[in-house]
């Protein structure tokens, strides 16, 4: 895996004449983040399997997803995958025109722009009809542990709960007033903690749980029932692009919006899930999912 993995959906539109095709190349070394319809858009993810929403080879519903977005507003997109506080960084610093899939919390307002949020509300929420999926936390033990979560507060916790680092997840752990570690990378890592008696607890994605308790994990940890917390996950776009170019932001989370809600689409969500409907949420307001091989089964909550 290189360093950064690029994927272009579709392929950016052809200039007829060699002079404009020179100041759009120029327009896009300088202003990578300020993109206009029909030209690229750089977007960032986590370098993490993330099933079945994504892969490292670009497979996944959010690659689905976006590319029949790209189809329809007509608007390319190239994909780069990245630690997820870098490609967060790198969306606060308009170095990338978009990250996904990113959960909304009012810190990460300054990070971008997410659909429906108008930086001066008194009660800033992104909009939920605009979200690209939906996905819970788990709380992951070791098996014979007496850690509970009741849905409510946690039980019988001797240690720390440990969570990926970035997660929002952590904020969440935080306002339990449980202490955390967040010294890890990936789910994986989280796991050798716990089995190793260094965590009493892990915070992990729905999916991440079920392919570790599918797993060499599965014999030494168990999920406990209950899960934690439900989340929303977005297109964030740059705020040098959603501020040059509100339109098309507006299109962009308009057009997820379409894609996602298509029969078609849902279709393919509920078989990527495993025969299950995806979670319902509620919608603050208020589609053909093709093109990329779909995945197996896991989250994205960032």
């Amino acid at each position: 895996m290189s360093e950064q993995h690029a994927r272009s959906l579709p392929a950016m539109r052809r200039f007829p004449f060699p002079a404009l095709a020179a100041l759009a190349t120029l327009a896009t070394l300088c202003a990578p983040a300020l993109a206009a319809p029909g030209e690229r858009i750089t977007l960032c993810f986590e370098r993490q399997e993330v099933r079945p929403w994504r892969s490292l080879d670009g497979g996944g519903l959010n690659f689905e997803l976006l590319a029949e977005v790209a189809r329809r507003t007509g608007v390319s997109f190239d994909y780069q995958s990245m630690p997820w506080k870098r490609c967060l960084e790198q969306l606060k610093a308009n170095q990338v025109g978009g990250a996904f899939a990113v959960s909304f919390n009012r810190e990460r307002m300054a990070l971008g722009a997410y659909p429906g949020v108008s930086p001066g509300a008194r009660d800033p929420q992104a909009d939920p009809s605009k979200r690209m999926h939906v996905d819970t936390y788990v709380l992951v033990r070791r098996r014979g542990s007496r850690l509970e979560w009741d849905g409510k507060r946690f039980r019988h916790l001797d240690g720390r709960i440990g969570f990926q680092l970035g997660y929002s997840v952590g904020d969440f752990l935080r306002a339990q007033g449980v202490a955390v570690d967040e010294g890890s990378q990936r789910a994986d890592e989280l796991a050798q903690k716990l089995t190793a008696g260094r965590l009493a607890g892990a915070a992990m994605g729905g999916g991440d749980s079920v392919r570790l308790m599918r797993g060499p994990f599965g014999a030494q940890l168990e999920v406990v029932p209950v899960p934690l917390v439900e989340k929303n996950y977005y297109l964030v776009l740059s705020r040098a692009l959603a501020t040059r170019q509100p339109q098309l932001a507006a299109r962009l989370w308009d057009a997820i919006e379409q894609v996602r809600t298509s029969p078609s689409y849902r279709r393919r969500e509920q078989q990527a899930l495993g025969g299950r409907a995806a979670a319902p949420m509620p919608h603050a307001g208020a589609g053909a999912g093709a093109g990329l091989p779909a995945d197996g089964g896991r989250h994205g909550l960032r």
